[in-house]
């Protein structure tokens, strides 16, 4: 590994289970995690991996962050109540969530064909992933692209039915705007999912469902979209209380 901005022993399984050859330079670095496109290892038939590296506990900033926990199952009785309390513990457990909620997260959404990134392994603070890009040059934010009204248009309609698929998954991303969605030639692709809420059991969850819709739809109409949020968030949220969304 020629890299030395991240530890070895952080993600040293990625190389003894065969997946990456060399951790290669990193895409975005941010407040909670580090990305970094890595070279795979030949015979999983990619050239490349994407590397989400979690910062340690004590120098992330989740925001909010309980309103984005609230309903999450984080083990048994004693381990909730530690939690609650915020005990050294309590918080350890509730940190070291973010990373396997967010794993899981993909796999759910990207298996129910929702535009994410194929999570593929795991390990105690970091998590290998499809890479977004194209030779090795990793996909843009959204908000770094300047569009078309048409491709504004477009990719609107499609950055929505991803809003429904996942609220069909009884999922809301909680915090989805053209910062956590990559341009990949001419589509989307939905990133960051580690606050992700269950809207079976968080409170919170209609809100931040207005919230997104809202922040994607304001993006696309400045790019030239007709893009008004109108009722569509009340009405996306009143099928899925009817059970009448579905992922397909």
């Amino acid at each position: 590994m020629s890299a030395e901005f991240v530890s070895y022993n952080e993600i040293k399984t990625f190389f003894e289970d065969g997946w990456i050859d060399e951790v290669l330079f990193p895409v975005k670095a941010g407040k909670e995690a580090t990305v970094y496109c890595c070279k795979a290892c030949r015979e999983r038939g990619e050239a490349y991996f994407a590397l989400k590296v979690y910062r340690p506990r004590e120098h992330r900033n989740f925001r909010n962050a309980a309103i984005y926990q609230e309903g999450r199952v984080v083990g048994g009785t004693r381990t909730a109540r530690a939690v609650r309390n915020k005990s050294k513990f309590g918080r350890a457990v509730a940190f070291g969530g973010w990373l396997s909620h967010e794993f899981t997260m993909l796999g759910m959404l990207h298996a129910a064909g929702a535009d994410v990134p194929r999570p593929l392994a795991i390990s105690e603070s970091a998590m290998l992933l499809e890479f977004l890009g194209e030779d090795g040059s990793p996909a843009p934010q959204l908000c770094e692209m300047r569009l078309s009204p048409a491709m504004a248009e477009a990719l609107l309609e499609r950055a929505l039915r991803n809003i429904e698929i996942m609220l069909a998954s009884h999922v809301v991303h909680g915090d989805l705007s053209a910062y956590n969605m990559l341009y990949l030639g001419g589509q989307l692709r939905v990133i960051d999912l580690p606050q992700a809420v269950d809207a079976r059991s968080n409170a919170n969850a209609r809100s931040l469902l207005v919230r997104d819709v809202a922040n994607v739809c304001r993006y696309f109409a400045c790019q030239g979209a007709d893009a008004e949020p109108g009722t569509f968030a009340a009405e996306l949220w009143d099928l899925y209380q009817c059970a009448k969304l579905f992922p397909q």
